[in-house]
């Protein structure tokens, strides 16, 4: 490796990938999936000595192990149950696991195949090793972008600080797209010991920095946990993946650990099966594309008609948001529901360059496609457009015929 290790703990990954990952070992402990990186950036080439830097990352990540400090963290986490801390204290990434080559118009191509259990761990310690290794190696990391990532984040806690910004209760998500570890941790240091009043930082989707500092892992579930319970069997009908994914969330965390993410099959379709039973069991819903206002008035009308008082339930943001959108948000919603926020890139990589817009997404479950059909045009992703259409057609049929 020409640079420093960039994951140094296997705690080191959005907390989501846990309360996930304890579902799908009680549950779908056979799912075998594919995942596939992608860069969205049309000007970004992944040079041939930074594709082997980053195969030298992944491979010194596969050789972590979880210390027991570490599992008895997790352990006091009130919805991991001892069985999954147990099957963690065994498990161990698989550099077999993964294929890397320079076969993409990027420059960098990154599959991942093996089981359920295995690949969606890979996926946010990847992502950070992709940013860190292309920032660093690219432009001159000490003296360009250390220096104003620093002034930025220094201005933002400012004018959190003097309440130019009022965002209520938010949390930092910036891992998979961070500038650096350093720089993950220099916002999170921060933003923990601002002083702010009418804005709360509470916590980190990084479980590892959220030890670290005694704060709140923050996570629930991704669309992941959706397209393959949903879709992963072959004999669900796709648009029902709302109802498959909530009926095994539930039997898994009972009232527990309930934010659930709309937009995987479009949030109209999530609504026919986000009924009275379960809009009272999970604690709030999660926006992550399309019009946030336009969803969470959708959101409201929906608790109203269910007879829900809206007070007792979340709205989580988190789609791109910066802290002046935050506060916009927060301003329309905050006398009529909780609002929350999950802030990335903004917190973790902003500087005078612009941040990388890459991903890593799950393709195939069980030697099938599967897809995601969000609420706006460009943030799915899919091998097959077959499959696109007809998860599609599943959709439409649903909408217009039940």
């Amino acid at each position: 490796m020409i640079l420093k290790p960039i994951i140094t703990s296997l705690l080191e990954t959005d907390l989501y990938k846990f309360s996930m990952g304890m579902a799908i070992y009680h549950q779908f402990s056979d799912y075998k999936t594919t995942w596939t990186f992608k860069c969205r950036n049309t000007d970004v080439q992944f040079t041939e000595e930074m594709v082997n830097e980053i195969r030298e990352q992944i491979k010194a990540y596969c050789g972590l192990r979880f210390t027991e400090e570490e599992l008895e963290y997790l352990h006091n986490i009130v919805w991991l149950k001892g069985s999954y801390v147990d099957f963690l204290r065994l498990w161990q990434p698989r550099y077999e696991d993964f294929e890397i080559t320079t076969d993409a118009e990027c420059g960098l191509a990154i599959d991942t195949r093996g089981t359920w259990l295995n690949t969606s761990m890979y996926e946010i310690p990847v992502l950070a090793i992709v940013n860190e290794v292309y920032f660093r190696m690219h432009y001159d990391y000490e003296k360009e972008l250390l220096p104003s990532f620093k002034e930025k984040l220094q201005d933002k806690v400012q004018k959190l600080e003097t309440e130019n910004y009022r965002l209520g209760t938010f949390s930092e998500f910036g891992l998979r797209r961070r500038l650096s570890s350093e720089a993950q941790e220099l916002a999170v240091k921060a933003l923990a010991g601002a002083k702010i009043n009418e804005s709360k930082f509470i916590g980190t989707s990084n479980v590892y920095l959220a030890k670290k500092f005694g704060l709140t892992p923050v996570g629930t579930m991704a669309h992941e946990w959706i397209m393959c319970t949903g879709q992963g069997n072959h004999k669900h009908n796709p648009a029902y993946s709302n109802w498959y994914a909530l009926d095994a969330w539930v039997k898994e965390y009972g009232v527990l650990n309930g934010i659930a993410l709309t937009d995987t099959i479009t949030t109209d379709c999530f609504l026919r099966d986000f009924g009275l039973t379960y809009a009272t069991l999970f604690n709030g819903v999660r926006h992550d594309s399309g019009d946030p206002i336009a969803w969470g008035e959708k959101m409201l009308a929906h608790y109203k008609k269910l007879g829900i008082d809206p007070k007792r339930k979340t709205l989580l943001f988190s789609d791109g948001l910066d802290f002046q959108r935050a506060t916009d948000i927060y301003n329309h919603f905050k006398d009529q529901i909780n609002v929350a926020f999950g802030i990335g890139t903004y917190l973790s990589n902003d500087t005078n360059v612009h941040a990388l817009n890459i991903v890593m997404k799950v393709t195939m479950c069980n030697g099938s496609d599967v897809a995601k059909i969000s609420d706006v045009a460009g943030k799915g992703m899919c091998k097959n457009a077959a499959y696109v259409e007809y998860l599609q057609r599943t959709i439409d049929w649903r909408m217009n015929k039940e």
